[in-house]
């Protein structure tokens, strides 16, 4: 198997990136490869709980995160300082996710054998 690591840290209301890297994430689990996912940035805030994006014209996606358990994407990372910036606690958050420091975040991209980032 192979590391991927996909690297999100575009803000999930401004363009496709979010769903563009979930679909990619659940691709590369269907084929059976050990997917991992960062949130960093203004992209942590698609992992929030109880949004409408509808309101701002934007179709639901969110809930599709949702969808990673079906594929055992369970490497799911979000970036402390994002956390932070954003007022953002991991109760917050729409799925289990581990919290990374800059350093942790460091190795998990040395670990991978490929990395994207959208």
């Amino acid at each position: 198997m192979i590391n991927i690591l996909v690297i999100s840290q575009s803000s999930p209301f401004d363009d496709m990136h979010i769903r563009d890297a979930l679909d990619m994430t659940l691709i590369f689990a269907a084929v059976d490869q050990n997917i991992s996912w960062l949130f960093s940035g203004p992209a942590v805030l698609a992992l929030k709980k109880n949004q409408n994006p509808n309101t701002l014209g934007i179709k639901d996606f969110f809930k599709n995160i949702k969808t990673l358990e079906i594929y055992d994407v369970e490497n799911i990372y979000v970036c402390e300082k994002s956390l932070i910036d954003y007022g953002l606690s991991k109760s917050e958050l729409l799925i289990e996710a581990n919290i990374v420091n800059f350093n942790a975040q460091k190795q998990l991209i040395h670990n991978q054998q490929h990395v994207v980032t959208l």
